[in-house]
């Protein structure tokens, strides 16, 4: 409309107006160019005037942003510990090592090597007796966590790079069941020593399938005075608990600032701007959730999030992270037992003002929210925080026996297993047990590690649904020892996310991580398919994916799955979709193993022996992919037995070959895995 009057006001103009229209053209136009050539010629007389220009401007801050030397420069700081963690396990143990250093007259920093430039290290030996310490967790099938990739690729690119002046030393995590073991804290402690830097303590290697905290706490025993060794230090003999933040209450503040439960940044929860990804979750409402198995004593659940105007992408195989909270009545027990108003808006504060972190958790905040959606009280807390609030506990007896179970002696390793791990004895049931134990709650808040996203793997296919992303799990519950009835974070909340038609939606934050677990480049490649119980759920993509590949005509090889479950009448789930995917040609042979329908077991590693002439034609001769998702102490192991003998007994191998070839066809992306422990 604007344009329409415009034009109306130039259609009629009177003669004498057009005449004055042209002299105050002729003036203006005049003006522009006085003024352009005063313009022309002042500016020839300035010499040069860019140079002032950079002198005004205030100095890029690169070298705080990305450079930990000018960091560990200005803050007096000899020790870096770097962490690679994909569940916050090894970023909680570099803290610890951080902490440790002050007890021996050092100052340490923890760092993100995401978010600093590694190729510094060789300036590390600028600061005098400096040390750095790498935490580097495993991930999936001998990955490096999503935060160590890029460190990961620059130890893989820089051959020429001269590490002859950096102290090092790595302590890996990871997991026994897994093919590849402690892979990343292996390869970088071999390509640190490679690249010319010098270990001054062994690799240390935690296991998290046997107990990855004794083997941490027995590797740090051991570690601190060979440091103190090579430097030359002596303990300061100072055991006192080093608080790491300071707490501030909010009296008056707008609730408006306050953190209700954001992993980012605040009011994300109430404004959704994509990307979405860790540390930006998309709130995704649940349109289906329903139960699975018929009958039995177990809860298998099927949901599905909408994902609908997210731009969310995903590929069958990938992982779906979701972020839990805990359950409201064992947080206001906690409020209860510790004698505290739960909704106090609090801050925790970093004492150290240069490090990166200011907060344990998004602040300010209440206690509620902390302990709600922030923190882990649900699993059994490690050694250092049995050592931290020690000091609170009333009786001798009880401090006694904390510190004990924070001690690498034996009979305090044995303490400790049988009184915490396997009594399975979370934070609230310590509390109960021992009554003289009653800590202020901001230090517990500090200790206590943060709650982290769970991941499961994707039941549909993207193909077939874009805007919905499909779960399959089942609700942990169990009796403890203690006759304590212990829940599953994540399973029970997700049960509970029921689907509502009064205008409330329940909602998940969640975000997609990438796998390699895919499905063949060539639709013509043939697949074989292993998974009980919920290790299906991949299955379900991969064989939705295959049945719209031959809905456009493409020409798909043999789909082949192994199903395990325990009885047909109560726990076949999905029974109807893998019936009617191999009755119109999409599964080419569903085979399921019922384990408890007759005398002896029958898993699914029983079925592909028997099978072994036409599984070993698929792999062999027609290039099939192999998949196995589910659990990787005991069924993948025997799974991959299962191949081993089939290569022996139809392909004519010796053990060794068959182990040769099996590992080949890993090496190939031929033979993947989706499994955990």
């Amino acid at each position: 409309m604007p344009d329409m009057d415009t034009e109306t006001t130039h259609t009629e103009p009177a003669v004498d107006e057009e005449a004055s229209l042209f002299s105050t053209m002729d003036l203006l136009l005049f003006s522009v160019i006085v003024g352009f050539v005063v313009y022309w010629f002042m500016s020839r007389k300035k010499p040069e005037p860019i140079p002032e220009f950079k002198k005004l401007d205030t100095p890029t801050p690169t070298t705080r942003e990305t450079s930990f030397i000018e960091k560990m420069k200005k803050t007096g700081k000899n020790i870096i510990v770097f962490y690679g963690s994909q569940t916050g396990t090894a970023e909680e143990f570099a803290n610890r090592l951080s902490k440790d250093a002050q007890r021996y007259g050092m100052k340490g920093m923890v760092a993100d090597p995401e978010e600093y430039s590694m190729g510094e290290l060789s300036r590390l030996s600028e600061i005098k007796n400096s040390l750095a310490i790498f935490c580097m967790a495993t991930y999936g099938e001998g990955d490096p966590t999503d935060n160590a990739q890029d460190f990961y690729d620059w130890l893989q690119e820089n051959d020429d790079e001269d590490l002859s002046g950096l102290n090092y030393t790595v302590f890996g995590l990871g997991n026994k069941t897994y093919e590849h073991y402690n892979a990343m804290g292996k390869y970088v402690d071999k390509r640190l020593e490679e690249l010319g830097a010098t270990r001054i303590f062994d690799l240390g290697m935690g296991d998290d399938d046997g107990n990855l905290e004794e083997d941490f706490v027995s590797w740090r025993e051991q570690f601190w005075p060979a440091v103190c060794e090579h430097f030359g230090v002596e303990a300061s003999g100072d055991e006192s608990s080093i608080r790491q933040y300071e707490l501030k209450e909010h009296t008056d503040i707008n609730m408006n600032k306050v953190y209700t439960g954001e992993i980012g940044r605040l009011k994300s929860f109430e404004v959704q701007k994509p990307p979405f990804d860790s540390k930006n979750p998309f709130l995704a409402p649940v349109t289906v959730n329903r139960k699975l198995n018929k009958a039995g004593d177990r809860h298998l659940m099927h949901l599905e999030l909408d994902i609908t105007g997210s731009k969310i992408r995903y590929e069958s195989g990938d992982h779906v992270a979701v972020f839990p909270t805990n359950d409201s009545a064992l947080v206001n027990k906690l409020g209860q037992i510790l004698g505290v108003d739960l909704d106090v808006v609090i801050s925790l504060n970093n004492l150290d003002e240069e490090s990166n972190k200011k907060h344990p958790f998004p602040c300010p905040t209440t206690y509620r929210t902390a302990l709600t959606h922030y923190l882990d009280i649900t699993h059994p807390p490690r050694t250092n925080v049995l050592y931290e609030l020690a000091q609170y506990a009333s009786d001798p007896k009880d401090q006694e026996n904390m510190r004990k179970m924070a001690s690498s002696s034996p009979e305090g390793k044995a303490l400790y297993q049988s009184w915490v791990l396997d009594a399975s004895r979370n934070i609230l049931a310590i509390l109960e047990d021992m009554p003289s134990l009653r800590p202020p709650v901001d230090h517990l808040c500090e200790l206590l590690p943060r709650l982290q996203a769970r991941y499961y793997s994707i039941a549909s296919s993207s193909k077939v649904h874009p805007n919905s992303i499909h779960i399959c799990a089942v609700v942990v519950e169990y009796k403890t020892k203690t006759g304590r009835t212990n829940k599953g974070v994540a399973t029970n909340w997700l049960k509970n996310k029921l689907v509502t038609d009064n205008g409330h939606k329940s909602t998940v934050p969640m975000y997609i991580r990438k796998s390699q677990f895919r499905l063949p480049f060539k639709s013509t490649n043939p697949v074989i398919m292993v998974g009980p119980g919920t290790g299906i759920a991949p299955f379900m993509g991969f064989i939705q994916e295959r049945g719209w590949l031959k809905q456009q005509g493409k020409e798909v090889g043999e789909t082949v799955l192994y199903f395990g479950c325990r009885h047909k009448n109560e726990d076949y789930i999905y029974q109807e979709e893998l019936e009617g995917a191999e009755k119109n040609g999409v599964l080419t042979q569903l085979n399921v193993a019922f384990s408890r329908d007759q005398d002896h077991k029958v898993y699914v590693q029983h079925l592909l022996t028997k099978n072994k002439e036409h599984v070993w034609k698929l792999i062999h001769t027609d290039n099939a992919h192999i998949y196995i998702c589910g659990d990787a102490r005991n069924m993948a192991k025997d799974v991959q037995t299962a191949f081993y003998e089939i290569a022996e007994e139809v392909g004519g191998m010796t053990r060794t070959q068959a182990v040769d070839y099996v590992k080949k066809l890993m090496t190939k992306g031929r033979y993947s895995q989706d499994v955990w422990s």
